[in-house]
């Protein structure tokens, strides 16, 4: 059990035996919910319970909370109890109990984040771009947002199988062979494989609105693919092989990395027995020549799951998927990231795996759309965003920071810091948003100093790394080392118990799927440390009192690397 529950066991724990002391019938099995308060008055933690028992113990909640109370002496670690209201029982902890809860978390290498996850697997699907073709900002959510999950997972202790399910197969490569034999210019091939791949796909695409023959020769030589055509599946590979390259570039700036790389082409062979289990189990059925499941008693409409020329829908695919994840990993929980549009899919597509009786708890984690002010980027009207581009913005935009609060690096660690500002700030600005909102991005608060950014939290870590620093050059670390966290002030009991939040907070953001709970606790906990730092003296504090200040600036600074990490934020030690 992670050490940042310390304080909430004990208080649950004392609370548990007060309301079975002073009531008969209260079951030693109760959950007694103790929770952190949101304005200090009320003290620092809170329990409700008295409100959920008032109809079962015939009693008013104030009464039931008065009772509990008056059965015997709280805890050491806690001051004094109020009751409040219609009956919260509200505690008000010591300054001892916080320091110990505080050297707890700074020897506990997962910071107090409860390891709910421990012998259990979660499959995360995200990201998921389209062979030939380039990343361009609609796949930035979806990959941003799909990492943080998979970081925050991993943080409670699951063994977590991230897994990047490419568009790799499909009526599109028809197109692409018969245009890459056609129009591919080599030249450009060798210079910009993934921008050729593109061009030929739209040329090739257009002739065949235009030319019915065209149209016939494309879905001949999908056919030769999908029938293992010796030369279709070369040039198909390579097309694969292009397009890695060009994702991992992108993926390395990113500092994202997969578990697995599994397009819809490993799963093709699957597909069959896919149709042979709803053909089997009566759920599927002919309609026009296509194979459909008639999901209109489910409210939606029918799913298409083998098309009428025999090719087989995304839905197909994605059930062979669950099967092949479910026998290999027994995940507790496979997690989809993707826009908003593919709500329906996916409803249906887990309707029929629930029909299947396939035995897997599948969720959907989707997200609103990104969109850009118009003259974000000097681009032709129509033109998508590649990814790409908007990164390479991002870092130059983020120099003039680097210019103005490091003018004195080398030009390498301009270009490093630049680099890693410009990108956090596109990555803080998308997940500190509640992921289902519509998010506008625009330069100016992803790259703003002040506010809730990736550049005001980047600068906070920096700062307290600097004054660390400073202690170090002033005073060794002799006294440091043998320093312990001490809570004086109320500067410090307010982060103090911020700190100790931290672990319950990352969960809140796993479970919920909702990275943006974590930005906004790390964004807190940097405004709890200014007002420290501008309203207590650090370096000039006497000695002893200065020791154990500087080692609550370096926990602070550990937490929020660590949260920052788990965004997939790098930090830097000057910025």
């Amino acid at each position: 059990m992670s050490t940042n529950n310390g304080i909430e066991a004990v208080l649950a724990a004392w609370t548990k035996q007060a309301l079975i002391s002073s009531f008969d019938g209260v079951s030693t099995e109760i959950d007694v919910p103790i929770i952190a308060t949101n304005d200090e008055k009320f003290g620092d933690f809170q329990c409700n319970i008295a409100m959920g028992l008032a109809r079962e113990l015939k009693c008013s909640p104030r009464d039931i909370a008065s009772k509990m109370v008056q059965s015997g002496p709280p805890p050491k670690e806690v001051e004094k109890i109020e009751i409040a209201g219609p009956g919260f029982i509200n505690f008000f902890v010591t300054n001892k109990a916080l320091d110990d809860a505080l050297v707890s978390i700074q020897y506990d290498v997962h910071f107090g984040v409860p390891q709910k996850g421990k012998n259990k697997t979660v499959v995360i699907d995200y990201s998921s771009p389209n062979v030939a073709k380039p990343m361009h900002i609609g796949h930035i959510r979806s990959t941003v947002i799909g990492n943080a999950i998979d970081r925050l997972y991993r943080a409670l202790g699951y063994t977590v199988i991230s897994d990047n399910h490419l568009g790799d197969w499909g009526t599109q490569f028809g197109l692409m062979l018969i245009g890459f034999r056609a129009f591919a210019d080599h030249e450009a091939l060798e210079e910009s494989p993934i921008d050729e791949l593109e061009r030929i796909y739209v040329e090739s695409y257009n002739r065949s609105k235009e030319d019915e023959t065209w149209r016939e020769k494309a879905k001949a030589e999908l056919v030769k693919l999908q029938q293992g055509d010796e030369e279709n599946r070369a040039l198909w590979s390579q097309f694969v092989q292009w397009s890695m390259q060009e994702f991992s570039s992108i993926y390395e700036r990113l500092d994202i990395q997969f578990d697995l790389f599994r397009g819809e082409s490993y799963y093709n062979e699957a597909l069959p027995n896919v149709i042979d289990q709803l053909e089997e189990k009566g759920i599927s059925q002919e309609s026009d020549g296509a194979l459909i499941v008639d999901l209109e008693e489910q409210g939606m409409p029918v799913c298409i799951v083998r098309k009428s020329d025999g090719g087989y829908n995304y839905a197909t695919t994605d059930i062979a998927t669950v099967q092949s994840r479910q026998e290999e990993f027994n995940p507790v929980k496979i997690i989809y990231v993707t826009d908003e549009r593919q709500q329906l899919h996916f409803k249906q597509f887990f309707c029929i795996c629930e029909q299947l009786k396939i035995k897997a708890n599948l969720e959907h984690v989707w997200f609103g759309l990104m969109r850009l002010p118009e003259a974000t980027f000097s681009t032709r009207e129509g033109n998508v965003i590649k990814l790409k581009a908007l990164l390479d913005e991002a870092a130059n935009r983020a120099r003039s920071l680097v210019e103005t609060h490091n003018p004195n690096a080398d030009e390498s660690q301009k270009a490093d810091l630049a680099e890693t500002i410009g990108i956090s700030a596109i990555k803080y600005m998308d997940l500190s948003q509640n992921p289902q909102s519509l998010v506008t991005f625009t330069w100016d608060k992803a790259l703003a100093m002040d506010g809730n950014s990736a550049p005001y939290l980047l600068y906070a870590y920096a700062r307290i790394s600097s004054v660390c620093d400073k202690y170090i050059n002033l005073y060794g670390d002799e006294a440091l080392a043998k320093a312990s966290i001490g809570i004086d002030t109320l500067y410090e009991r307010r982060l103090a118990l911020k700190l100790l939040r931290f672990g319950q907070v990352v969960k809140q953001s796993a479970h919920n799927y909702k990275p943006n709970v974590l930005c906004d606790y790390l964004y807190e906990l940097s405004q709890l440390y200014s007002s420290y730092y501008q309203n207590v003296p650090f370096l000039k504090a006497d000695a002893g009192v200065r020791e154990q200040r500087i080692k609550l600036c370096g926990l602070i600074a550990q937490v929020l690397k660590r949260g920052l990490h788990l965004l997939g934020i790098q930090t830097r030690d000057r910025i």
